[in-house]
């Protein structure tokens, strides 16, 4: 079975220049042209999603928005915008990676078979109640974490914000976008909560083991796990 790429851009040419690259790598191809119709395609379940972010009616910043809760595969972006504050905000929003045009076939192809390759990986670790990392264990079922056999004792908030993070190594969320995921849309209170909760997480685990850094923070972004050991 092949994996699946949906490419969002309003310019024809780009799209069908990338379509036929992509289809000598045996890839499955979908395309969109605007933000509304890369809105519908999700339900076609593609596994990466390569986005243009200036777009007529919704761009991709808000194409990404609204579709970060309901697709957990990679989004790589596609812009001409090569401002550090345009990276920071595709990011934030949930991107995992940002090609500038113009860019060569090579790197693209590059890049997408990392992102897929890291994404067979994530769904492997899904598919296990018990996700390993290095010497840590997180058990999505009995909700305890694990550094070698030492339990290290979380409270809910701790462990939704780890099972969020691990779930989705090295996939970069804001405060906000964790506040929203762990939190809710219509909680009350507000994201800074999320910046207390990882400090008592990294001493907690910094209690066990110094090597216990799984949680980076981005600066300007927001956190993302990474194995270590």
């Amino acid at each position: 079975m092949y994996e699946k790429i949906l490419i969002v851009d309003d310019e024809k040419g780009i799209v069908s220049f990338i379509k036929d690259a992509l289809s000598d790598e045996n890839y499955e191809i979908l395309t969109a042209y605007n933000g509304d119709e890369a809105i519908s395609k999700i339900s076609l379940n593609p596994d990466l999603i390569l986005l243009d972010i200036m777009m007529p009616g919704k761009n991709g910043y808000e194409v990404c928005k609204i579709i970060r809760d309901i697709f957990s595969g990679p989004i790589i972006f596609l812009t001409a915008k090569q401002e550090e504050s345009d990276k920071i905000k595709g990011l934030a929003l949930g991107g995992d990676d940002y090609i500038v045009k113009p860019f060569s076939l090579k790197e693209l192809k590059a890049r997408v078979n990392a992102h897929l390759r890291r994404q067979q990986r994530i769904v492997s670790n899904f598919s296990k109640s018990k996700l390993r990392f290095g010497k840590l264990s997180v058990n999505l079922n009995s909700r305890e974490v694990y550094y070698e056999n030492t339990l290290i004792d979380m409270t809910r908030r701790e462990f939704d914000i780890i099972e969020v993070l691990c779930l989705h190594p090295n996939q970069v969320f804001s405060k906000e976008l964790l506040y929203e995921r762990v939190c809710g849309y219509d909680a009350e209170g507000n994201s800074s909560s999320i910046a207390e909760h990882v400090k008592n997480i990294r001493s907690k685990l910094n209690s066990i083991s110094p090597n216990a850094n799984y949680i980076k923070t981005v600066w300007g972004i927001g956190y993302r796990w990474e194995r270590c050991d």
